[in-house]
């Protein structure tokens, strides 16, 4: 049996773990990105990108290729008995603001984003190694030993960490033991992507609202010539996932004969569930994405919780690798399980409402309001009264270079390092480090904040300075009469 050695072992290769495979990749940590399946997911499963995951994907270099990959949603059109209908947005297409530059959610079919992400991770010099199923799993305190299967056989991987990645079955998540507490809510549904003819692509129809026995919606999936298809269906019974069986729900649901199923692309019956494992964490062993909280689909927080968490635990587990203390990942489960546990009461609301036709979503599904204020990694000195607050997400603001170039915040945000802003301070009071970018407002500063953007943001005072960790969320928040936390801060060695 061959054995090979690696920092982290990923088992799952959806958004959660390509994620975190961008992540590990760019800081490079060595891993394997592992996937039971023969070939990439070719469905539409998740298909909303929300604000706060655009951020990301900003940061992460895939922005630009994601816009591409999706557009806009479409505004829904609400068909009544007699044929006739209406049209309405359901997320609205409100304007960026110079603290929030992505304020709508992107439509992109879910084999296309994780294409994106396959892509990114090939450009750092990493793929996913598919047809390998993880079969076996024990650690000790120096590590894991990961069995794994494959078309050549059964090998081993030795490894200082290993996640779970692989979905709402979780292997790794059954393996550890851990109890996944939750509730089957009661809803049965079909989703498909098919090929169809006798509906216009620039509108997401939708039938019967309010009921769910005929209820029935048909979104065109942006960059492709496919439709998803969704439709609640008895909770018992087989269903027919034919392109035949699909266009008998169709022409029932919707009276219509012009509308015809062609062909079907990929297609699934399930049954909705809230559920939230125990923990995320066994040892060495960790778990994101669906594989530590599964929910309804409504409101489009799966894909985006899920890389939310991907996106959070990566960096810790390359500071951890690279030096700092352990106690550093246990922040993971403390920041992101509470908001989960909000998440899932979040998508039920709205599955609710769904149930009533009421399909309105407004600024909670967004996801950019999500910090961890109560983080062991949130400091303030002294406690602030205004403006964003240590644990927050850490806003983006227009401002302009000392050279005179026009840039952003989240320029000087992007990428794998801390960064440390100073308004109206001495540059030297605080030493440079590793893994630290420093960046001041003022006399002898750097940037300059020309129509006060970052000083609206930020609420910032002359003697303020604002430290923003790697994924984004702020970690400090201190004066210069308070330096001192700050240089105690960096005692936790966080830092790469």
């Amino acid at each position: 049996m061959r054995e090979i050695s690696v920092d982290v072992v990923i088992s799952g290769a959806g958004a959660a773990g390509l994620t975190l495979a961008i992540e590990l990749a760019r800081r490079g940590v060595s891993f394997c990105l592992l996937d039971k399946l023969e070939a990439p997911f070719g469905g539409s499963r998740g298909k909303g990108i929300q604000p706060r995951t655009l951020e990301i994907f900003e940061d992460l270099g895939i922005l630009d290729r994601m816009l591409l990959a999706g557009g806009p949603y479409p505004p829904e059109r609400k068909y009544r008995e007699d044929g006739s209908y209406f049209e309405q947005e359901v997320h609205g297409c409100d304007e960026p603001t110079p603290s929030e530059p992505y304020r709508s959610p992107l439509l992109v079919a879910q084999f296309r984003s994780e294409s994106v992400m396959r892509e990114r991770l090939a450009e750092l010099g990493h793929q996913v190694q598919y047809g390998c199923e993880l079969v076996g799993l024990e650690q000790d305190e120096d590590g894991v030993v990961a069995r794994v299967a494959g078309q050549a056989g059964e090998r081993t991987i030795r490894t200082r960490f290993l996640v779970g990645a692989d979905g709402g079955r979780s292997f790794v998540r059954n393996a550890m033991g851990i109890g996944f507490p939750g509730k089957t809510l009661g809803v049965r549904a079909v989703v498909a992507d098919v090929f169809l003819s006798g509906l216009e692509r620039d509108v997401w129809h939708r039938f019967n609202e309010g009921s769910m026995e005929r209820q029935l919606s048909l979104c065109p999936l942006v960059g492709t010539e496919m439709f998803q298809l969704q439709a609640p269906v008895a909770l018992e019974g087989d269903i027919d996932l034919r392109a035949e069986g699909l266009a008998v729900m169709v022409h029932a649901r919707t009276g219509r004969d012009d509308i015809h199923i062609e062909s079907v692309s990929w297609a699934s019956a399930y049954n909705m569930n809230a559920r939230l494992a125990d923990r995320y964490r066994d040892g060495r062993v960790f778990l994101v994405g669906d594989a530590a909280h599964i929910h309804p689909p409504t409101g489009g927080q799966g894909l985006n919780t899920s890389v939310q968490d991907a996106f959070n635990l990566g960096w810790k587990l390359a500071a951890v690798i690279n030096g700092a203390p352990d106690s550093l990942l246990d922040s993971y489960e403390a920041e992101r399980r509470a908001v989960a546990a909000e998440m899932l009461g979040l998508t039920t609301r709205l599955l609710d409402a769904m149930k009533r036709g009421d399909n309105r979503r407004g600024r909670e599904v967004r996801q950019l309001d999500i910090g961890y204020p109560e983080s062991a990694l949130a400091l303030e000195c002294p406690q602030r009264s205004s403006g964003p607050r240590a644990g927050d997400r850490a806003p983006d603001a227009p401002i302009r270079r000392i050279s005179g170039h026009s840039a952003r915040v989240f320029d000087l945000l992007k990428g794998a390092h801390w960064t440390l802003f100073g308004y109206g301070v001495d540059r030297d009071r605080v030493a440079p480090r590793a893994g630290l970018h420093i960046h001041t407002f003022g006399v002898r500063g750097d940037v300059v904040d020309d129509g006060g953007h970052f000083k609206n943001a930020y609420a910032a005072e002359n003697g303020d300075w604002v430290l923003v960790r790697p994924d984004g969320y702020i970690g400090a928040i201190v004066s210069n009469d308070n330096l001192a936390s700050l240089e105690h801060y960096f005692q936790f060695d966080a830092l790469p």
